[in-house]
């Protein structure tokens, strides 16, 4: 449910002789805009007023001669006894502090915005690499399990932890101390804060989701002011939030029909991922569309070619002619690293020629690179996210090796072309997950002890043992005698076997009651020493959700050196236009 903006007011207020503070003003306080980038203005009042006796100034002037233009007046907003101030698509040039005051002849509001410059450009292109929900235990298990550890000291470093320059990253968002993946990642496209499940917008009072005021996305500035190829890869539907939110307004990330609409309109050159079940019209098998539009018909009308399997993908990313590149490779999010090289499970004998997260980038880097004017790219591992909220810790760690591979991929690409490219990889949001110790046990046989006893802490953790993985990192077996302990503070109730998820990905819950509860899923009841664990979260709760830790943020390339100490996740964004010098783009 979207949490609202709210005013509080406190008894010292009510006593006061200050003017009660009760209007919302939109971009809210302490927003830090990049100069020329566009935003909508907003003021919502909690009643309704007078519009004579309003009073909007930016620095002591009329918003109007500030802006070019009047804002529109609402006087009842939605019907209701609430009047606004609208003003859509505005920008403010002058770097510099912004005080805006808003009076209704009773109540006022002040708040203060930065505008900021850039530089001159210092990056040809910038690559965004996005483990969602990629906590420091995915990222260890990572290293333990690709790269191996021999006497305590590791056998090798992963891409994304080589890096120069490093930085912890909050992720609170306007409303809330924890963060969804929509308005974390609009945060990094935006540079503004949001609310959960919003990208691209301030999540106001009214009931349409998609007019709320709107703020600018990097992929939008980097193609109106340097005329950059725009691409966007994942392995979860490319509807989701985390790629929707490099370009869709909305504060409502399941809007997926309404999405497809925007990344349409948006017409990034590369988009790779799954999610084909919303460009499909309603009556073709496999869609999820509430109405007959062919997304997929128009996307090649435009002049994409389409690619439904890696074969296909890695053909036409080869193709000089190939310019902007459509792939949709499941009709819901692709599978993951283990399922798809090793176990085959999900849906991989559904969809069983889906390219690697390698792939797709190579493809990206094809077609993108192609422009003298650089590009953006947003690539994102999503099933790091997917796996930890189904406490499917495995599948996790082989995803945080393939997106390390990726930004191997990407680091080796760029040191061929003189390093012209900000390269930063980050998680969105952290997952309370930790790594414990080992769980010490021979699936083949039936554990007398419990198997918590099993677990290995301390010095009884010892090493694991799974075996050297491939050239690409990967260990062949999860079902070793001594594997990883990675668990989650947060639960559902579940069943906890102390086993990797062999023939398929775990899902720890099933509905309960027909009162929107979940319980634990009992085809997991009859594992050997499965135990059941009551859960710590809400009822209504049917897996592990996201924490509130900072995230590990790493980069390279020109305009790295911002990444350092400790930052706010909406200062990334400011390093990637500080990098593309968009500021100084007239």
């Amino acid at each position: 449910m979207l949490i609202k903006p709210v005013t509080i007011i406190t008894l010292a207020a009510v006593l006061s002789a200050s003017p009660v503070v009760a209007q919302t003003v939109y971009p809210i306080d302490r927003a830090e805009i990049l100069s020329g980038a566009r935003f909508d203005f907003k003021v919502e009042f909690p009643d309704r007023v007078d519009q004579a006796k309003l009073k909007v100034t930016v620095n002591g002037e009329d918003h109007a001669a500030v802006f070019g233009r009047a804002a529109t007046f609402i006087e009842r907003e939605d019907g209701r006894d609430q009047s606004a101030l609208m003003l859509r698509d505005v920008e403010l040039a002058k770097p510099g502090p912004f005080v805006v005051e808003v009076n209704d002849g009773t109540k006022s509001r002040k708040v203060t915005w930065t505008v900021y410059d850039t530089g001159p450009r210092k990056a040809k292109n910038v690559i965004l690499f996005i483990g969602d929900g990629m906590s420091p235990a995915h990222r260890v298990g990572a290293r333990l399990l690709s790269k191996g550890i021999a006497e305590g000291k590791s056998l090798g470093k992963l891409a994304m932890d080589d890096m120069p320059h490093t930085a912890l990253v909050a992720t609170a968002g306007s409303d809330s101390i924890i963060t969804d993946s929509a308005n974390s990642a609009s945060a990094y496209s935006t540079g503004h804060k949001s609310a959960v499940n919003a990208m691209g917008v301030y999540a106001d009072r009214t009931r349409d989701a998609f007019d709320d005021p709107r703020v600018e996305t990097i992929t939008s500035l980097a193609r109106r002011r340097l005329k950059m190829s725009i691409g966007i890869v994942t392995t979860t539907e490319v509807e989701d939030a985390t790629p929707a939110a490099m370009v869709a307004h909305t504060r409502r990330r399941a809007a997926y029909d309404e999405i497809v609409e925007q990344l349409f309109a948006a017409r990034p050159d590369v988009l790779l991922g799954g999610g084909s079940a919303n460009f499909l019209p309603k009556s073709a098998a496999g869609s999820k569309r509430k109405d007959e539009v062919d997304y997929i018909a128009r996307f090649r009308e435009g002049g994409y070619a389409l690619a439904t399997t890696a074969g296909e993908l890695n053909a036409l990313a080869a193709k000089p002619e190939t310019r902007q590149l459509l792939g949709l490779f499941a009709t819901g999010n692709m599978d993951g690293a283990l399922d798809r090289k090793f176990l085959k499970g999900g849906g991989v004998k559904k969809f069983p020629e889906q390219p690697d997260l390698t792939e797709q980038l190579q493809a990206a880097l094809n077609v993108l690179s192609k422009n003298e004017a650089g590009f953006f790219l947003m690539v994102e591992s999503g099933l790091i996210d997917k796996y930890a909220h189904a406490l499917d810790f495995d599948r996790a760690v082989y995803d945080t090796i393939m997106l390390d591979n990726a930004v191997r991929l990407a680091r080796d690409w760029a040191s061929k072309r003189g390093d012209d490219t900000l390269i930063l990889v980050t998680p969105d949001h952290n997952h309370p997950n930790a790594l414990v110790g080992t769980i010490n046990h021979d699936m083949s046989t039936t554990s007398e002890a419990p198997m918590r006893e099993r677990v290995g802490v301390y010095d009884k953790a010892g090493f694991p043992n799974y075996p050297a993985p491939d050239a690409d990192g990967y260990p062949s077996r999860v079902d070793v005698s001594r594997r990883l302990a990675i668990f989650s503070a947060s639960l559902p109730d579940h069943y906890e076997t102390f086993r990797p998820k062999l023939d398929g990905p775990n899902d720890p819950t099933m509905k309960g009651d027909d009162d929107g509860t979940f319980k634990a899923n009992e085809k997991y009841k009859g594992v050997p020493g499965a135990v059941l664990r009551p859960g710590n979260l809400p009822a209504m709760m049917n897996a592990s959700v996201h924490s509130g830790e900072d995230v590990i943020l790493t980069a390279t390339g020109p305009g790295s050196e911002r990444v350092k100490g400790s930052m706010d996740n909406t200062e990334v964004f400011r390093v990637m236009v500080d990098a593309l010098g968009l500021a100084a783009a007239k």
